[in-house]
């Protein structure tokens, strides 16, 4: 018969706390407050629902909000450093929302922007812009004369959510997942060439 030993509960319990506060840390919950909520309601109204509780539609769009606004605050994160970095010159990485959108954002420097848009639910594409000004009686408005003169040092790019196992959305681009650090740590560097005076 092994004796109590209340210091090896203590241990134990503060191991388990510990583990608890990684999870909290690292898992996102919010899911069930909208359980609760949702089953609140149900039982205030007096309603039965049967209708199934996975709404994939509803999921990709607010998985694709979400990824943009993680995004977005990555690219913010790496340009506040870049900026501090550079001092005070010129040159420095701005990051703005594009209004009347769920989260779209862009990068801007020097004259170059770089565009997150949501097509749809489950796409996000990116693209590469320099502002020009055509002048006015020249040929540039013409398609094909303009698509010579364009040339984008970052390609466009789509990225898309894919369903994984237990319902999850997974983004992917070309088929391969994406880690977002390498993503923004791509396109930061790419972006700064292509933008460079």
């Amino acid at each position: 018969m092994t004796e109590f030993n209340g210091e090896n509960l203590n241990a134990d319990f503060s191991d388990v706390e510990q583990e608890n506060k990684a999870t909290d840390e690292t898992m996102d919950l919010s899911w069930i407050k909208e359980l609760v909520r949702g089953e609140k309601q149900r039982e205030e109204a007096g309603v039965v629902d049967f209708s199934p509780a996975f709404d994939p539609k509803n999921l990709v769009l607010k998985d694709t909000i979400e990824f943009l606004r993680s995004l977005k605050m990555a690219f913010i994160k790496s340009a506040t450093t870049f900026n501090q970095l550079k001092g005070p010159s010129e040159g420095h990485i701005k990051v703005y929302g594009i209004s009347k959108t769920h989260s779209d954002f862009m990068l801007f420097r020097n004259g170059y922007k770089l565009i997150f848009s949501m097509t749809k639910p489950g796409q996000i594409i990116i693209k590469f812009h320099h502002l020009s000004t055509p002048f006015i009686g020249n040929d540039y408005n013409q398609p094909e004369t303009a698509q010579k003169r364009v040339h984008s040092p970052i390609p466009q790019t789509a990225l898309e959510a894919r369903w994984g196992a237990f319902n999850e959305l997974v983004w992917t681009h070309a088929e391969k997942r994406i880690n977002i650090e390498y993503l923004v740590k791509f396109y930061v560097k790419n972006f700064v060439h292509s933008s460079t005076k």
